[in-house]
This record gives structure tokens, sequence and C-alpha cells, in this order.
């Protein structure tokens, strides 16, 4: 949302014109993130900042070597900077563990939207201080793109999905519990890595998230199943034979489980279990949550408190439905249907 501005006033001919500072690159986007900062936006998010600034930087020093300063910045650059990540930019370049070479040109629509909110949010902050005079990225908007309906899974791959881990030795069963906490509770992935045993709640089956765990810092409490409950008591206590922690997701070591590790191990069971075309994170697991609820009869709100989300729109992107889907609820709920029915 663009910042309103007044407009400045003529006196006798003369505009009263405000001195801005001359920002380096740098200077601006380090001032930028230690008001963000500030603020109390996670390490995560400022290091996203930074990293997505850099990526504009480099491409400014190869195309606009002239400008230094951020006040330099135009709408036009941003439009010819969004033209390349579209059509000419290797991605995963600078990846470490990845070869550009082999993979394919232009990014997504989604990675570009993601710079983009960046770059706003950065410049807005620096409007609003007084360090530059306007937005350049005001009227520069995000690109339109597809929803992609796969982004969660059927329920036949769900069931074969579980079936992967191997439950007999620790790291198959510790899986086992986290895959159907995922698709039980609608978890993020930081927030599952990062439980413990007082996390939870066993007499009401609830778990309460503090802000601290939490991407929008807000507490929440959210409901589990019978089931997943008796898994997470089983893990729980398999950990203390073994590891003074009170943390459950954990290595064979008794370290803590990280994020990218796991969202590994998702993919290497959906590999296993044929599902194909798809790019399983836990994320997917949320989408595939989400849905289901929504399919089997929860109503919007209160899927929305469960999983934490400030606005009801961003929700809605998790719950797209594919043909085959539309087609079952309108048979179940089609007026003419449920008439006819009740026809003597």
């Amino acid at each position: 949302m663009s910042l309103k501005r007044k407009k400045r006033r003529q006196v006798g001919g003369l505009v009263n014109k405000k001195e801005y500072p001359r920002l380096t690159l740098s200077e601006a986007v380090n001032i930028a993130i230690a008001g963000k900062k500030a603020e109390g936006l996670r390490e995560r998010t400022l290091i996203d900042y930074q990293k997505t600034w850099k990526y504009f930087t480099d491409w400014l020093e190869d195309n606009y070597e002239e400008i230094t300063t951020v006040d330099q910045l135009t709408q036009d650059i941003f439009r010819n900077y969004i033209n390349y990540l579209k059509y000419d930019a290797k991605r995963y370049s600078g990846h470490t563990l990845i070869n550009s070479e082999k993979q394919g040109i232009g990014l997504t629509e989604t990675t570009i939207n993601i710079r983009l909110r960046n770059y706003r949010a950065l410049l807005n902050y620096l409007e609003r201080e007084d360090l530059i005079e306007f937005n350049p990225m005001d009227n520069v908007k995000l690109l339109k793109h597809d929803i992609d309906l796969t982004d969660s899974f059927t329920n036949e791959e769900i069931k074969e999905v579980l079936q992967q881990p191997n439950q007999r030795d620790y790291v198959g069963f510790r899986d086992f519990v986290a895959m159907n906490l995922l698709l039980d509770s609608g978890l993020r992935i930081n927030e599952l890595v990062n439980l413990v045993a007082g996390d939870i709640d066993f007499s009401t089956r609830f778990i309460t998230l503090t802000g601290k765990q939490n991407k929008n810092r807000k507490p929440r409490i959210v409901p589990i199943s019978a089931y997943v409950m008796k898994l997470l008591l089983q893990l729980i206590t398999e950990n203390k034979k073994h590891f003074k922690t009170e943390r459950i997701f954990l290595s064979t070591y008794g370290e803590p489980l990280s994020a990218n590790h796991f969202n590994k191990r998702l993919k290497y069971y959906a590999e296993k279990a044929g599902i194909k075309d798809k790019k399983v994170t836990a994320h997917v697991y949320r989408h595939t949550w989400a849905k289901n609820m929504i399919l089997n009869g929860c109503d919007a709100f209160t899927l929305q408190k469960m999983g934490g989300w400030s606005d009801i729109r961003t929700m809605r992107r998790y719950i797209q439905m594919d043909v085959a889907e539309m087609r079952m609820r309108h048979d179940d709920y089609s007026p003419i249907t449920n008439i006819r029915k009740r026809k003597p």
C-alpha cells in the first residue's frame, strides 16, 4: 500500500522543497534493516532482506553502474530488473549445492514477487522515515501468476507416503510421528522442529505455541487428535531413554532436528512413494491439512485461528480445489440436487 504524500506548497512562485539525504545503496539498506530489526522482525526475515537486496545491487552494478545512491532509483529500473528476472536470470545462481548451469532460465512469478515485496518494504521504511522523497516502487505491481492446484496431497498420496518410514528404527518412527503431526495440526516447519514436551497438554490434547515460536509472533493453541497424541507420547518416552532434552524431534545423536534436514526427509519419502511433479516440503503438508479441514466441514474462521493466519485472504491460498473436488462438492451441496432428493 503506497503512502499518501502531501503535495509541495507553492508560495510566491517558489517551491518549498525539503532536502533529503543522499544515501548510498548500502547505507540505505543498512538503515532500513536496522529499523525493521527495532520493529521486532525475525532474524530470518532480516537475512532475506539483505540477500534479496544484494541480488538487486549486483544486477545494478552490471547494468547501471552510474546508480550509486537510493534516490537515483526509478520505476523503470525496477521494471527492467523484473524483465531480467523473468527472461534472463539463471535459476539457483550462486547456490553452493546446486549447479545453476543445469537449471532453467527465468525465475518463477512467486520468486520474483517475494523479491519485489522485500524491496517495497525496505523502501517504504525509508520513505516513512523521510529519508527518500518517494518510493520508486509505488507503481510497480506484483506479477500475476496461476494458482498451483497441485500444491497438496491427494488422500491416496497421503496413505502411500505414510507407509514409507521404517517405524522399527528411531529415525523412521520420528519422521512418521512428525508427518502425522503435520497432517493433523497444520504446524509450520519451524514450529514443529522447535516443539518441546512442555508445549503439549496431554489431558486436553492442545499444543500451546508461544509468540516466540510463531511466524507472526502471536501465541496460539492447536488441537491434535488422540491418535497423534499417542504417537507423540511414544516418541517422548523413547527420547527420554537416550537423551537429556525436552525437545521432541531430534537427530540420532540427540541434536535438534533442522528444518532443512527434515524437508529433505519428506522429499525422500515422497520419491519412495512415487509422488512426482510436486515440490514436497512441510509447507505442502500444511496446504494438505488446510484443504482437507475445509473439505471435511471445518468452518473458515476456526481454521484461520488454528492455522495462525492473521488475514483470511492468506488462508484462502491454501485451500484451492481441483476439478474433481469441485465436482464432488457440487454434487453434495447443489440446491437442486438436495431438493430433488427430498421429493416424495
